[in-house]
């Protein structure tokens, strides 16, 4: 690659509604080599409980995008001063295999990890998590995990099947790809079939922050201690927009009341400042319900806060 840090386009160059449909309108790359971090889309919906769609969801996501400006007002952030940034495309997908599918997922993966080239993820519904983990566990061993979910995603199965997007999280302990000490669970709520079902991950090591210990507070200070729990080691982000409210993030297949509102889910993505995150997704996002694209959007912003956050490139990768 060249020197140069590469720099989303400007709508002062060319109008937003025009040019490239890349992340931010970002150089495109065919491969993770001398890159610091990559947007990836995995188009994948074959583990949907409920109403599908998020195979649309990064094709949205990035198109909303363009609005997207490179500095962080907020955080006076610059990644693209300090990080080489390009969108890889798709993982391609079988849409007939889900097998095939998420081996492909963990093989596209396993390669931007060799690369020292951390993901982001545009889902795709949840289940595309699991073979992420795998390919970053392999790399970097056992990981820590900030998951930001409406769900605790811990079923052992759902209707027989041992991989959909409410059941990778108890994979992934199983498989030892997560320390559960290392795990926060944030946003959690709704109904459930049973008063214990969120009992599961807390008794594996969790810590389990329900949507109700979110309301009418600011995260700061939970994100404090979220860092203080995680301390040094790898740390990975999973975040299901079903995680916000219906009220600001519409557009997703299992939508549940009383969740988190936008600000929140900014400071926790704020709040990861200084983890050492090697990788993160943003999940089921599915614009067939999400008519005027707030959803995808919203997303797209917190997409580019993960960036934000991001370390420095590690030395020697």
């Amino acid at each position: 690659m060249a020197d140069e840090f590469n720099q989303p386009l400007s709508g002062n160059i060319m109008p937003r509604f025009a040019g490239p449909s890349t992340m931010m309108r970002l150089a495109s790359a065919s491969g993770p080599r001398g890159l610091d971090a990559a947007f990836v889309g995995v188009p994948f919906d074959l583990g949907t409980s409920n109403r599908a769609g998020t195979r649309f969801g990064p094709r949205q996501i990035r198109a909303e995008s363009a609005l997207l400006r490179p500095c962080n007002l907020g955080t006076g952030a610059a990644p693209f001063d300090r990080l080489r940034v390009a969108d890889l495309g798709d993982v391609p997908l079988n849409p007939y295999n889900p097998g095939k599918s998420l081996a492909a997922i963990e093989e596209f993966f396993s390669a931007l990890a060799r690369e020292g080239c951390r993901p982001l993820a545009l889902g795709g519904d949840h289940t595309i998590t699991l073979p992420i983990l795998r390919a970053l566990h392999r790399q970097y061993g056992s990981l820590g995990l900030v998951h930001v979910d409406a769900h605790a995603d811990c079923n052992d199965a759902m209707m027989g099947e041992t991989v959909t997007h409410g059941t990778h999280i108890r994979r992934a302990v199983e498989e030892g790809l997560v320390t559960p000490s290392r795990v926060v669970q944030i946003g959690l709520r709704g109904t459930g079939y049973s008063p214990g079902d969120l009992d599961w991950g807390r008794d594996q090591g969790f810590t389990v922050v329900q949507a109700e210990q979110c309301w009418h507070i600011s995260l700061a200070p939970l994100m404090n201690q979220v860092r203080q729990a995680l301390g040094p080691g790898p740390v990975y982000l999973t975040y299901d927009i079903d995680g916000l409210d219906p009220s600001c993030a519409p557009g997703t297949g299992t939508p549940e009341p009383g969740g988190l509102t936008s600000a929140q889910g900014l400071e926790i993505i704020r709040g990861c400042q200084g983890l050492d995150l090697v990788g993160c997704d943003l999940v089921e996002v599915s614009p067939p319900y999400d008519p005027l694209g707030n959803t995808a959007l919203l997303a797209a912003n917190l997409l580019f806060e993960m960036l934000c956050v991001l370390p420095d490139r590690r030395p020697g990768s």
